[in-house]
């Protein structure tokens, strides 16, 4: 659609927020761009713009909007549009039907659009469809042969049986080629190490994860800092040098109660959560960001500034947090699980914002949880996985951390260990359940039927009965385990 010529001072406006756009101040950008659609409002690339801005406003609903007036105004490169508003639907509000909905949408308009194609792949392994998202993998390697992330993912759905099977060929042979960028070279390196994993040859399924770990670490950007033991270890200082939150009268107020599922990555938190999915009077809501959004947003210099934290400004947060629930899940009530790990640095603002949250806390043996860190391909903000060291660091400096959050939530907070979950699930599932004075229910026991759409590394796991295979898997790798074992014990 071809844009109206605009009078001088909105056409000044325009650039004004255009300006403020690529600068990256996202609110003044947000208000900028109301004020030149208020008064043109039949501008869909300005309509498409502020759809992208309000996403990472947090307002997820307001840039659907946005991006449904871009479409309406014909824009150019619909698909793309599509594209965004399905992400929104699966990454912001775990709408999965929505999200494939939009993405093949998407496609209707243009097949070979592959970045849809992947995400409908994605959305469809969140679903737990495997068979379906290996044909949209398929469809995109018809399509770009050479490309390496759809073949990770291809090979990650994968079962085999020797490691002469053609996937594992096929990995190695994209992992031969001089041209391949570092972080799709990181991306295969993972998915060929899960494969020897999976048929037993611990040491070359070593070599393939080490050799994945350094390609990611060549892939991260210049600016992007590394792990730095000292720094870590002040921040957990800092967290703990914050005097424990005054007693604070509960918020009776809200229909929704929040659960905080947190601990290491790879502690058993998603089996947890999937497990609670099954609960009648249980809504799960992954890994939210809010208390994130929070902390970056209003509480600088953090954590120091929780020590000044008003009652009024608690209640002020509190209700912006439910209300970011409320905007995803509309429907909620009673409680609604927050599964963001790395919420363990945070509990001290939990219990100022939330003083009767219950927070359960997944444990696992530190061997095998910081060896499926290793052997997971995460975003360069965990800079620690990437080096056995730095991973037994960060553990230590972890459980120092949780020692003191115990000593301040005491009763509201309750440990659950994974290989007590796996080997005896009944009970340690009637103990959560107690510890949240919720009733048992058997469809907690067959959460791998449960259709709560799962958006982390461990969606396949989850998919299954429960199984004890993980628990103890470090011994199969001991012998490259030294700098990790020597930094536990240290």
């Amino acid at each position: 659609m071809k844009q109206p010529a605009l009078p001088p001072h909105v056409a000044q406006r325009l650039a004004q927020a255009s300006a403020l756009r690529q600068a990256g101040k996202v609110a003044e950008a947000v208000t900028a761009y109301r004020a030149v659609l208020a008064e043109a409002p039949g501008l869909p690339d300005s309509w498409y713009n502020l759809g992208w801005l309000l996403r990472r406003a947090g307002d997820p609903i307001g840039a659907l909007e946005a991006y449904d007036r871009a479409l309406s105004l014909s824009i150019t490169g619909p698909e793309e549009v599509l594209l965004n508003k399905g992400v929104i639907y699966a990454d912001d509000l775990l709408d999965p039907a929505k999200a494939e909905q939009t993405y093949r949408a998407a496609l209707a308009i243009n097949p070979r659009y592959a970045e849809a194609r992947f995400n409908l792949s994605n959305t469809l392994e969140d679903l737990g469809d495997r068979e379906a998202a290996a044909k949209e993998y398929r469809a995109l390697l018809e399509q770009e042969p050479d490309a390496a992330e759809p073949l990770a993912r291809l090979a990650n759905l994968t079962v085999v049986t020797s490691r002469d099977d053609e996937i594992v060929e096929r990995l190695k042979s994209a992992l031969a080629r001089n041209d391949l960028p570092a972080d799709h070279r990181a991306s295969l390196g993972f998915a060929l190490g899960r494969l020897l994993d999976q048929v037993g040859e611990f040491d070359m399924a070593f070599d393939a994860y080490r050799r994945a770990n350094a390609a990611s670490l060549a892939s991260r950007h210049p600016q992007m800092p590394g792990y730095n033991r000292a720094r870590q270890d002040a921040f957990v200082d800092s967290l703990i040098a914050v005097p424990p939150p005054e007693s604070l009268p509960f918020d009776t107020t809200s229909a929704i109660s929040p659960v905080f599922i947190l601990g290491q990555f790879r502690s058993g938190s998603t089996l947890l959560e999937q497990i609670l999915s099954a609960h009648s009077a249980v809504t799960t809501a992954g890994e939210l960001p809010l208390l994130g959004t929070i902390v970056a947003r209003d509480l600088s210099p953090y954590p120091r500034s929780l020590a000044s934290l008003t009652p009024d400004k608690a209640a002020a947060l509190r209700d912006a947090y439910l209300e970011g629930v409320a905007l995803r899940f509309p429907d909620a009530s009673g409680i609604v699980t927050d599964k963001r790990p790395d919420n363990f640095y945070h509990i001290g603002l939990i219990l100022r914002l939330f003083p009767n949250a219950r927070i359960l806390h997944t444990v696992r043996d530190p061997r095998d949880t910081c060896l499926s860190n290793y052997f997971l391909h995460l975003s360069h903000d965990h800079a620690h996985a990437l080096d056995l060291a730095d991973l037994g660091h960060h553990y230590c400096a972890y459980k120092r951390l949780m020692a003191h959050w115990k000593t301040i939530a005491g009763d509201r907070m309750l440990g659950v260990e994974y290989d007590t979950l796996v080997r005896n699930p009944e009970t340690a599932i009637r103990d959560v359940t107690a510890f949240l004075d919720l009733p048992f229910e058997e469809a907690c026991l067959n959460f791998q039927s449960s259709r709560a759409p799962v958006k982390t590394a461990s969606v396949w796991q989850v998919r299954e009965p429960l199984y004890q295979r993980s628990s103890g898997r470090w011994r199969n790798y001991e012998s490259h385990l030294g700098p990790l074992l020597e930094a536990l014990n240290d």
